[in-house]
This record gives C-alpha cells, structure tokens and sequence, in this order.
C-alpha cells in the first residue's frame, strides 16, 4: 500500500516537519514492513512558465517542433526548444531550468538543439513523475482547473503541483487488510505515535449521511452454493448517478494521488471508485446504467457459463465462482464478484448514468476465484483480507459526492442495501492471559486501553466474572472487536493487539530453559537424538566423498513417471495431488527423491558444470492404495476430533530418504592424463558407505529391472543382518539411456536411493569400543574362476561363511576374464585377511579356515582355484 505523506495528514495527526522516513518508522514500529519511499526527487529551479510565443519550425525529418519564448518570472523571457503540440502562446506551463535534477536523475542544462540553444526544459507529467503521459507537455490550466487562475510565472511549481510530497510503501499482512487504505494507516498511524486515536485520527466516514428512502434499482441475493456454509455477499448496496458528463475530467488532486499509489487514471467514474478504495478500504464497482437490464442478482456462475472481463478476457466460469448478473432472473452475468467487472456493462466514453456498487463479499469465495482465473486485482486483494461490511453504505455515498460534484450529476434519493453487517464475535479475555502469552506484565488499566484504542468495545475485567465462559471464573474482559478488524476472533488475537501497541521493543529475550524430552529430534536438556546424529553422520560422510547437498521442490509433473519408465503397476505412479499446487504443472507430490533431484542435476549441466555430484536428503509421499479422501475442515472454528482423525488417517507415510546423482569425472585427470569417470561402481560404494556410517552393513547383489536404472548396471541394496535382515533399502547403478534421454540428462548417469527410514529402524545400540587387536593379521589370497553370470558379491559371502570368525576382512582386488579362464569365465581375486583375539594363528589354522572358504564358495557358486 501506498500514500502520500500529504494524504495521510489529512486524516491523522503527523509531527510537524516529519519526514517520509520518519512516518515510516511510526508505521513499522507498529509492524507494518516498509517496502519503500518514493518521489520527491525532483530538485532545483522547476517553475511557472507562461508561453509568450510558440513558432513552429518543420525539420527535414518530418517533425515539426517549436521555438518558445517562455517568460519565468525573470527580467528577459527564456528561449527554449519544446517538441510537443498540445499549447500555444498564452499557456501557464512547467519549466525546468539550467540546473534542476527531475525523476530519474535527469539533470537539466542548456544546450544547443535544432539551430538553437534551449535554455531550459518545457516538461510532461512523465518527465515530472505525474503520470506516465508523454506525449504532450503540463498545460496547468487544463491540469489544475481553477487552482491555476492564482499561478504568475516565476512561482515555485514544485509546492504547486505537490512534486516535494513523498510517498510511504508497507507491506501490509494477509491478517491486516483494514490497512490497505488511507484510513486504516491513519490509525496505525496515530497506534505508532502513542496518541490517543479519538483525537488523533479523523476518520473520511465520520459525518457522511446516508439516505434512508429504498433506492431504485432491486438486487437479489440468490447464493445457492454458499463456501463453508457462507453466503458469497453478506451485504450488497446500489447507488444510481444520473447526468454524469462524461468529458469532465477527474480533478488533478484526485489524479495525483491515483498515481502516488501506484494506479493509473482512466476516467472519472473509474477514478472515483478507486480514490475511494484507497482511502476508506472498501472496493466499488461503477456499471453503465443504460447497458443493465433490470435487477442486479449474486449468484454462483452457471455450468457452461462464460464471461469477458474488463481486461478484455473471454473467462469460463466455474460453479464456484460468484458472479453478478442482470436480466430476467439474473440469466445474464455481468461481473466477477469481487474481483473484476464485465465488459459488457462497463463505463465507457457516452456514459452518462452511473449505477455505483459497494458490497461486502467472502474472503474464500473471492480468493479462489481470483486464483482459479489467475486474476488478481486491487479490490480481490482487500475482500480477501476482510472488508469493514459496516461502511458499505457510507464509501457508496462518499463516491456519489464526488461524481456529483466533479461530473455535475444527480443522485437518486434512495439507497438499495441487501443483506447487514454480520454479528460480531464476542471475545473473553481473561486479565492474566496477556503477561502469560508474552511475558510482559502489563497491568489490567493498560490493556483495556489498548484494547480500546484498537476500537474494541470492553466490559467486565478483574474481579468480573467470565459469563462467556460460562464457568464463574473471575478476572476476564468481554471483548467486541470493531467492524473493521475481523482478524480479531479470540483471546491470542487480542493479545497480538497489547503487544503489538505497547511496543515489541518492552518484549525481554529470554532464553529457553532446558527440560528432560526430546521435541523435534533435539534433546531438550541439549544435544540431539541418536536418529538425527545418525542422518548428519550420513550427510557428513556423502560430503566428504566429494559430493554436495542440494535439496529440490517436492512436487513433480504427471509426466515424470513416464520420463522414469515406472510400470503401470509400479507403486510410485500412485501420487498424492496437492489441492493448491505453486505451479499447475506440477501437482504431484514426490514418491521418489531422484524424481526431482534430476532438476538440479539438469540446472547444474545446464550452467556450464561437467563434472557433478550431488545428494539429498528428504521425504518421499507414499499412499496408500486404500487410502481415504482427505477431509478439508473450515477456518472458521477448530476441527472436531473426528475432523483431526481423519484427517491424520488420510496422511500417507512419508519415509526419509537419501539420494544421489553423479554425472562427469569421480576422479579428475591429473598431470599424467589418468583419471576415471563415475560409473555404477561408485553409485554402489556410496550406498555401502551409508550403511558402514551408520553400523548397518549392507549387500549388494545385481537387480534385473528396476526403472530408471539400467537392467544390466544396477543392484539391489539389502540389510545384511540382525531384524531387518534380507530387507530391501534401496537401489543404486547407471540410469537407463531411455529415462537418460526423457530426463535430459547426460548419459551414464549414475545413481542411488536408500529407504533411511529403514536403516534408521536397523540402527544397532549405542555403539561399544572393542578390545584393541594386539596379535598380528595372516594375509591369504585366493583367486576363484566362476562364471561371468556370477555376481562378486554371492562369491564374497560364500567366502565369508566358510571362513568363519577367523575371517577379519575379504575384499575384491582384482577381476580378470580372457583365454586363460575360458569362454564365459572370469577369475574374482580376494584379498583375505585372519586374525584370532586371543593368541597368533598357525599356519594350520590359516590353512584350514581358508580351505573351508574356498570349499564354500565353491559349492554356492561353483567357484573353482584358478590354476586347478
């Protein structure tokens, strides 16, 4: 929101010489963020001019300009070169000398231009900042009207045109729409200030009289489909103006300020509307009297129903939406609720009667639609905050004024008002509930003026019983907020208000004292619990491989399942859709991390970078087949247990996983030329490194078909002992070259996903120092020709199993397959390394212990000694 700092003095009480930054600072101290100040940054001799002779000198490039001689005030007039066709001799205009600076940092001098040397700047109101009108230069008397008859040449036109006023920009939160005007600023204004509101604060509607008499043109509230159980207006008023001129324009005043607050000047119909948006808060719509037919009816849209905004924008309308109609039983809809009006009754150029709207519509109905048409809007951003119902009638009337007095028009003696305010809620507030929830003891006296600064109306208090409650509890307040202020629905509300106005500076830090429990994986008495040092310690381990945590949005497109080449029946094509997805491509939650660390990887590539390796960790979403609708209980009060069960039942199970993509070089060239790129191998390392951080051994055996991996260069990742023995955790090896090109990735392409949920579940205790080995370690090595078909891994566990405790460590150390082994064959060489804790093997028992491993892989595999 933006205002003039003129403006807002106008309705509030501001310090004598304030400046823009200092208004600012009243309006963040009471928690309205500044998002910027604007104008005023126009420096330097800007006058009145009067234009004593303009002649017009045709170029060869066809263009016509003019040599003015300009009278500023000064003992000789000025001699300038102006471009523009729109005045002539006798013209008030605005001239910028030798040495002003206007918007945009643009420094005025003489110069030579056109065979002369103009001595100044005859200026637009695009290059004074006014508006975004350049074709044609500032004529003050049409600009100003009247206000121009007391301007003289030489006079200071910054004062006369407002140019030094500046502008303040907050940003103003979705629970605080009352301060999308000038009157709600101007009360916060005043909070900010520490003044007493009732004095400090003029409020634009305190006055304005109403008519009483029924108005002349009928509306009908018809909502059929109310949201939650909400009619889609609450209150709906009409005013009729008749005789509008339509060539009058709107007073610069009124334009003025239009453009401080960042909207541009149609016409006077449609500015009038806004300038009174801006200042009371409450939105209106202007439609051409002739171009309705009959009562205005609001009703929920029609199926097949379409609709041409005033943007121009043939729409298809939804049941949900709320729309205006006109025509027998409202067969004809004419405009967006709340939201925008129709083309087909528009203010146009020939209007001449002027039927004027102001209502109050729901938040929720306003909201969706502006979102379910991508039509956001000044007035669909203040009804979805909450509109003062209460002013409806009020705002109407100040408009009608306006027309009548700018566009020489006559108001209708009634009013048409349908429907009410709606009840308030009533609020208690027990007395010690403020000092509970903030820490700040704040004595009884001073909140209830506090309170009643906001506008709250308070009875009752310490020693009064809490008839709300109903309890006989003594010491409560009885709270009715104002109109304005439907945010304000319970106790905590109201204690956001104390503290709020008090200052959040009186606010003390304090620093949280430990207690015994856990909450949110760390230790209330400090440090954290096992499962989170155990997901650090994996995250820890996959940076220090050389790999780097990234972490991606978790909603994917429909199609990404293709782009995967999971089954029909593959469970990961079952995917939850978010109701209000950030962007309508990809409404999907995740099943799989890889799903959407592809994205990253892609950007990455994309930049420039060859070589990357990235992992995440994060939640996967994984319903299930039977899984029950979510239920979607209202706002509007706090859900049954019934509402919370089923809504907690309809959660699916959203493990923690662990993924990772490494695409380029895993080791770089180095001086001599060698270097290695990733391959399955390093993707299979990875996920068995998982499992060695966390004390979870793992094995890997090949995996025949598991999207997106290739058949032939991916394995299976399984717990290899204890409970969880046997189950499967993950997946890790080369992408497959059709989900490489869907995915448009490179190709080999390598990757891993692990259930951690899993191996979080198999964590064994807390972890014991074992007795250190003070014998010597025997080394044997075996080399064992199997078939090709044979998996290393199946060789190594046989030769595990047979060694027995004796076995400390066995470990591939080389791979061979050519003449020497056989068509089909392939010699798997085995590092194995013996020890005994308690006393130095023989050679005996080394002999026997790797016989006995031999001899087990041989009959689990049919391995046989190379050599034999």
């Amino acid at each position: 929101m933006r205002v003039g700092v003129s403006w807002l003095a106008e309705v509030t009480d501001v310090a004598d010489g304030a400046t823009a930054e200092d208004v600012a600072a009243v309006l963040v101290r009471v928690g309205l963020e500044e998002e910027g100040l604007h104008g005023g940054d126009v420096s330097g001799p800007v006058v009145v001019g009067r234009v004593l002779s303009a002649e017009p000198e045709p170029q060869k490039n066809g263009k016509t300009i003019h040599w003015c001689s300009v009278d500023v005030g000064e003992e000789e007039p000025r001699g300038i070169v102006c471009g523009a066709q729109n005045f002539g001799a006798g013209d008030l205009v605005v001239v910028s000398l030798p040495g002003a600076v206007l918007p945009g940092g643009f420094a005025i001098a003489a110069r030579k231009t056109y065979g002369h040397v103009s001595d100044g700047m005859i200026c637009s109101t695009a290059e004074l900042g006014l508006g975004e009108d350049s074709d044609g230069i500032v004529v003050l008397g049409e600009l100003l009207g009247a206000a121009a008859d007391g301007a003289a040449p030489g006079d200071d036109a910054t004062a006369l045109l407002g140019l030094d006023d500046r502008v303040v920009e907050v940003n103003v939160t979705p629970d605080r729409g009352y301060c999308l005007s000038v009157r709600g600023l101007g009360r916060e204004h005043a909070h900010g200030r520490g003044l007493d509101v009732a004095t400090a604060f003029r409020d634009p509607l305190a006055g304005v009289r109403v008519p009483s008499g029924p108005g002349e043109r009928d509306v009908v509230l018809a909502d059929e489909g109310p949201l939650g159980g909400r009619p889609g207006a609450s209150r709906f008023t009409a005013r009729t103006v008749r005789g509008v001129d339509p060539s009058r324009p709107s007073p610069w005043w009124l334009r003025r300020r239009l453009v401080q607050a960042g909207m541009r000047p149609v016409s006077l119909a449609v500015d009038v509307t806004n300038y009174v948006m801006l200042l009371v808060g409450q939105p209106l719509h202007a439609y051409d009297a002739a171009r309705l037919d009959g009562a205005l009816v609001v009703r929920r849209a029609r199926a097949g129903e379409r609709l041409t905004t005033l943007d121009g924008v043939e729409r298809a309308l939804h049941p949900e939406d709320l729309v205006i109609a006109d025509g027998a039983e409202g067969a004809r809809a004419v405009g967006l609720a709340g939201v925008m009006g129709g083309a087909s009754t528009e203010v146009t150029a020939a209007t001449r009667d002027v039927v004027l709207e102001a209502a109050c519509f729901d938040p929720v109905s306003v909201a969706r639609t502006a979102r379910r048409h991508r039509l956001p809007s000044e007035a669909s951003r203040r009804f979805e905050r909450g509109v003062d119902d209460a002013m409806a009638a009020a705002a109407s009337q100040l408009a009608v004024d306006l027309l009548v007095e700018h566009g020489g028009g006559t108001a209708e003696d009634g009013l048409t008002d349908v429907g009410g305010p709606v009840e308030r809620p009533v609020v208690a507030l027990p007395v010690g509930e403020p000092a509970r929830l903030v820490g700040v003891d704040y004595a009884p006296e001073r909140v209830r003026a506090l309170l009643e600064q906001v506008g709250c109306a308070v009875s009752g208090g310490p020693g009064a019983p809490d008839a709300l409650a109903g309890s006989g509890a003594v010491g409560a307040w009885t709270v009715e907020p104002p109109s304005w202020r439907p945010d304000l629905r319970q106790a905590a509300d109201l204690v956001e208000e104390v503290a709020r106005l008090d200052g959040y500076d009186r606010i003390p830090s304090v620093l949280p004292r430990a207690v015994p429990g856990t909450a949110g994986g760390v230790l209330a008495g400090g440090g954290l619990t096992a499962r989170r040092r155990a997901v650090r310690s994996v995250a820890r381990a996959l940076a220090e491989a050389g790999l780097v945590e990234v972490a991606s949005y978790p909603f994917v497109a429909p199609e990404r399942a293709d782009a995967l080449g999971l089954a029909e029946e593959d469970e990961r094509r079952r995917a939850l859709r978010v109701a209000n997805p950030l962007r309508e491509e990809e409404p999907l939650l995740r099943t799989s991390l890889l799903a959407t660390l592809v994205d990253v990887l892609r950007r990455n590539v994309g930049r420039g970078a060859d070589d990357v390796a990235l992992f995440e960790l994060g939640s996967v979403a994984l319903p299930a087949a039977d899984r029950a609708p979510s239920p979607r209980p209202g706002v509007d009060r706090r859900p049954t247990a019934e509402e919370e069960a089923a809504v907690r039942a309809s959660v699916p199970h959203q493990p923690l996983h662990v993924a990772a993509l490494l695409v380029g070089a895993r080791t770089p060239r180095d001086w001599e030329g060698r270097g290695r790129s990733a391959d399955a191998r390093d993707a299979v390392e990875l996920a068995l490194l998982v499992g060695e951080v966390l004390g979870v051994p793992l094995t890997a055996a090949a995996e025949a078909d598991r999207p997106p991996f290739h058949p032939g260069r991916c394995a299976a990742l399984r717990v290899a002992g204890g409970p969880a023995a046997g189950a499967v955790v993950g997946y890790a090896g080369e992408l497959a070259p059709r989900a490489v090109a869907a995915l448009e990735v490179p190709a080999r392409t390598v990757a891993l996903e692990l259930d951690l949920d899993v191996l979080l579940g198999a964590l064994p205790g807390p972890p014991r120092p074992g007795a250190l080995a003070t014998y010597p370690v025997v080394k044997q090595d075996v080399a064992l020709v199997v078939d090709a078909s044979v998996p290393a891994a199946d060789v190594e566990a046989a030769l595990r199993r047979g060694a027995g405790p004796l076995l400390e460590e066995c470990r591939l150390v080389d791979v061979y397959a050519g003449e020497q082994v056989g068509e089909g064959r392939r010699s798997l060489a085995f590092a194995l390394r013996f020890r005994a804790a308690d006393r130095t093997l023989t050679g005996a028992e080394v002999a026997q212990a790797r016989e006995a491993a031999v001899a087990a892989a041989g009959e689990a595999t049919g391995a046989v000694l190379r050599g034999t």
